[in-house]
């Protein structure tokens, strides 16, 4: 492993931390889907889950182990361990098919996290983290330390704890900003102070993770590469808990737009135009449209990079000067991350090899009998519009495979609504035990009947926190994509749907989220249920 590098390792957590997002759960199938994105994005690390969280996250770490790092050229799978011996246990199993993994074990050392959650003294946690790092060690070469809430941390307590875990075997160290808390200036003073208090700090990767609180991700990144970070932690569209991790697609376009300005820091040539990362740029955007479908999590329009209007203008003086020269107002080119204007592809009259290899080039490797329920459902669609567009094909797929699994199922939907009619519905729903039952109520509008009526039948206690429509594209055919959460006992569930049909597809949206609560309530049921006998 090398200790000393002239580029930028980009270390990608949106399957761990950034999964932590309220609503934005993915199963196992969903999290192999990402992953060989992320592979095909470039990505060094893929920090695949937590494997002793649930048995959903071993097998998902194992899965991906076993079908994504099949090769020494490709990403590194590293699995999360708190600094415990079941925890490091459990990564090093389910990581075991992998052909490069890393276990990354961490523990709290600043003052507060000390004294309220750990109830540890400084002294106490310097032990743990040199014996759990050599435990690690002794399943793998590849280990990464963390210290949780780094930037609340003393510097000389930061100092002591990172070289003993280096001299236990760490050959990363990471400094996370755990709660969003530091400034770019005092971000840089603290790895530029590691750089030179610890001693042996040259034998291993100085490492960084950043959360959004303030909106001071990315700028905290790159004045940690400025003094000496060489990997970098973040998500796709900076999805995760709280205001979320920092957004690859933003570190790495500012580290590729920039790279003349960071590359002496590098020690590299001011004029070099090799990239600082190995990230190939083009895949970002599919691999973002990607990430929001499946998480249901819908991406603002004025996001950096990957907003639909980050490459639109609309001042007048603004579109004169890009029509004359892009470069006027665009520092980047829109097909820089694989953005094109070219997004019709397919229509009614293609055929299943065509829709099959246009789903691959998008990201999606499907079954035989996923690819044919998708096809049928693009059948449909196609019937419907003109034009079916990347955009579509997404939702699609989106729609028909990647939903929660159908513990309930919507059978029928049918609405009555006018400007001089009560809205009312009527639903009839499959039960986990194969019943159909139907019901019927009124609302304030369609939806709400609708939902009212679902509830009638599924009664399943929930909060409705979010709804949201939007087109999929423009014209009066498009397909509407519905995103819902619910809370149920402070945790969020969430369901997506996508249809040209809005109340079907928020329908099939609250269906969606429902069968995520209600599998959860059984899964804790199952759990309670096996401690008791």
């Amino acid at each position: 492993m090398e200790t000393t590098t002239d580029r930028i390792i980009i270390f990608d957590t949106t399957l761990r931390d950034g999964e932590q997002c309220p609503g934005a759960t993915l199963n196992v199938d969903e999290k192999l889907t990402i992953a060989r994105a992320l592979a095909r994005l470039g990505v060094d690390v893929i920090e695949a889950g937590f494997p002793f969280a649930s048995p959903g996250d071993f097998e998902a770490v194992e899965k991906i182990a076993r079908t994504v790092s099949t090769e020494e050229v490709g990403p590194t799978i590293c699995a999360l361990a708190r600094a415990k011996k079941e925890d490091i246990k459990a990564a090093a199993e389910a990581l075991k098919p992998a052909a490069k993994a890393r276990i990354h074990t961490f523990i709290s050392t600043s003052d507060i996290h000390l004294k309220y959650q750990l109830k540890k003294s400084k002294s106490e946690v310097l032990a743990i983290a040199e014996e759990m790092v050599s435990y690690a060690k002794s399943f793998m070469d590849d280990v990464e330390f963390s210290t949780m809430d780094a930037t609340r941390t003393d510097p000389e307590y930061l100092y002591q704890i990172l070289e003993r875990a280096i001299a236990a075997g760490a050959t990363t160290i990471n400094i996370p900003d755990t709660v969003g808390y530091t400034t770019p200036s005092e971000f840089g003073e603290l790895i530029k102070g590691i750089k030179e208090n610890v001693p042996n700090v040259d034998r291993a990767i100085i490492s960084v993770h950043g959360h959004n609180d303030i909106g001071l991700a990315v700028a905290n990144f790159l004045e940690a590469v400025k003094n000496g970070a060489r990997q970098l932690e973040c998500a796709i569209n900076g999805i995760g808990e709280r205001a979320g991790n920092t957004a690859l697609e933003e570190i790495v376009m500012a580290l590729h737009v920039r790279r003349q300005y960071f590359n002496p820091f590098l020690g590299r040539d001011p004029e070099s135009t090799e990239p600082l990362t190995n990230i190939d740029t083009k895949q970002i955007y599919k691999t973002s449209r990607l990430v929001s479908s499946l998480t249901g999590m819908p991406i603002q329009p004025n996001k950096a990079i990957v907003g639909a209007n980050a490459f639109a203008h609309e001042s007048g003086i603004h579109q004169d000067g890009v029509l004359k020269n892009k470069l006027t107002y665009e520092i980047m080119d829109a097909q820089s991350i694989g953005l094109t204007d070219n997004q019709i592809v397919l229509g009614k009259h293609s055929g299943r090899n065509a829709f099959r290899t246009r789903l691959k080039e998008l990201g999606f490797e499907l079954s035989d009998t996923d690819l044919n329920k998708a096809f049928v459902r693009f059948k449909e669609v196609a019937d419907k519009k003109k034009e079916i567009t990347d955009w579509d094909i997404e939702a699609i797929v989106s729609d028909e495979i990647q939903q929660a699994p159908e513990l309930f199922r919507l059978e029928l939907v049918q609405v009555s609504c006018g400007d001089r009619a009560r809205p009312t519905a009527t639903v009839t729903v499959r039960t986990p035990e194969g019943e159909e039952l139907t019901d019927a109520a009124a609302g304030t509008g369609p939806v709400d009947a609708v939902y009212k009526a679902i509830n009638r039948v599924v009664n399943v206690p929930n909060e409705l926190i979010e709804f949201s429509v939007k087109s999929v594209t423009a014209g009066i055919d498009a397909i509407g994509e519905v995103t819902i959460r619910l809370r149920h006992e402070d945790k969020v569930y969430s369901g997506h749907s996508a249809n040209t049909d809005i109340i079907v597809a928020s329908a099939r949206a609250y269906m969606s989220a429902l069968n995520r609560l209600y599998g959860a309530l059984l899964e804790k049921k199952q759990r309670e249920e096996a401690v008791v006998n």
